[in-house]
């Protein structure tokens, strides 16, 4: 079989959160700027942000569906579960920051969770796929254990399997390929060394399973299998480089010592900063500089909050919906500012990423 030819560009969305309006204001600046890329390889929050604008033709339509009534009210929809309870969420939070081994037991995906996620996202379709289309790929990662599996040792098993969900084309690129997180440099890590591929999966399962972060939202099912998120390859700077014959890539912050990484090395056995610094020392064509994307949207958009009353962790939207068409126009905009930054001076951009990476991300689990 003939390998198929790469393409030209990729743009990688990766993470994002529930913040996914500024991969769209990215996106036009890369277009407004001659960097159009052909593939967006997105994983967690980006893939909501890849499915639209594959599906709708220009920004106005994409910026329109993401501040819809229907997008707000889904967003709206997030309910916490009773393991979001404040005292046993810090507990357990506790034990995973005291507990050293990497992904000591098979981890719960199925019930330990805090937030549902409503049925159905409310992602446009992709009626008629065109030639100028984007294409599009999207991390998530197969279990391999069943509920039944739960809380026995692990003993150095591998759970997941990492797999790209896209087209044909994509999944030829990539055949023959090992998942980067399976490296041993990882140490005890939880991720088998195949890379699998799946050109079959629905892009709304797709999108689905990429959003389920452990132990935030449940594991997804899908014709008897079960899938989590695309945390088991959050930044997948090596993929993009075997898709592609250019790659722009995101500047990140470091993940919290405190929370997110035990939970990274509960389950995945694996350093989450060590491997943002793995990513941020590679070579990428385009860096762009969204390090402080926390700080700059602290107090705006969804937000964890703590209710006291109800005893519960909960995620709260705005509680106007004039409100969060302001906090999507203003994502919108961050990402298209920041997108002419790095696009301007791509050059540059690359030699100073690392100063950036070094200042914010230098601890270590």
């Amino acid at each position: 079989m003939t390998q198929p030819e790469k393409y030209q560009c990729c743009m990688v969305m990766a993470g994002g959160g529930f913040r996914f309006g500024y991969y769209l204001g990215m996106y036009a600046a890369a277009v407004d700027t001659g960097n159009k890329p052909d593939l967006l390889l997105a994983s967690c929050g980006g893939s909501i942000a890849a499915a639209v604008i594959q599906a709708l033709p220009d920004d106005a339509q994409r910026k329109a569906w993401i501040s819809s009534p229907a997008m707000y009210q889904f967003l709206c929809g997030l309910q916490s579960t009773p393991k979001a309870a404040i005292g046993r969420s810090f507990v357990h939070a506790i034990k995973r920051r005291l507990t050293a081994k990497r992904a000591r037991v098979i981890p719960d995906l199925f019930s330990d969770y805090f937030f549902d996620i409503p049925a159905r996202l409310p992602l446009p379709q992709l009626r008629q796929p065109s030639e100028s289309a984007v294409a599009v790929a999207i991390v998530g990662g197969k279990m391999l254990f069943g509920k039944e599996e739960v809380g026995k040792p692990r003993k150095h098993r591998k759970l997941f399997a990492e797999t790209v969900f896209g087209e044909a084309r994509t999944a030829a690129l990539l055949e023959g390929m090992s998942s980067p997180l399976s490296d041993p440099i990882w140490g005890d890590n939880a991720i088998a060394p195949q890379l699998l591929t799946d050109v079959e999966m629905p892009i709304g399962d797709a999108v689905r399973i990429s959003i389920s972060d452990m132990f935030y939202f449940r594991c997804h099912s899908h014709q008897a299998s079960h899938y989590t998120g695309g945390v088991v390859d959050l930044f997948p700077i090596e993929l993009a480089k075997r898709l592609a014959h250019r790659v722009i890539m995101e500047l990140k912050a470091p993940f919290s010592q405190a929370l997110a990484i035990p939970a990274w090395r509960a389950v995945l056995g694996v350093d989450g900063n060590q491997r943002l610094r793995h990513v941020h020392s590679q070579f990428a064509d385009v860096w762009i500089d969204a390090s402080d994307v926390d700080s700059v949207f602290q107090k705006g958009g969804m937000q964890k909050k703590v209710s006291w009353s109800k005893n519960r962790f909960r995620l709260l939207m705005p509680a106007r919906y004039e409100t969060y068409l302001d906090h999507v126009e203003d994502q919108w905009q961050y990402g298209y500012q920041r997108g002419l930054e790095a696009f301007a001076k791509p050059g540059a951009n690359h030699k100073q990423h690392m100063r950036h990476a070094t200042r914010h991300n230098k601890g270590s689990a």
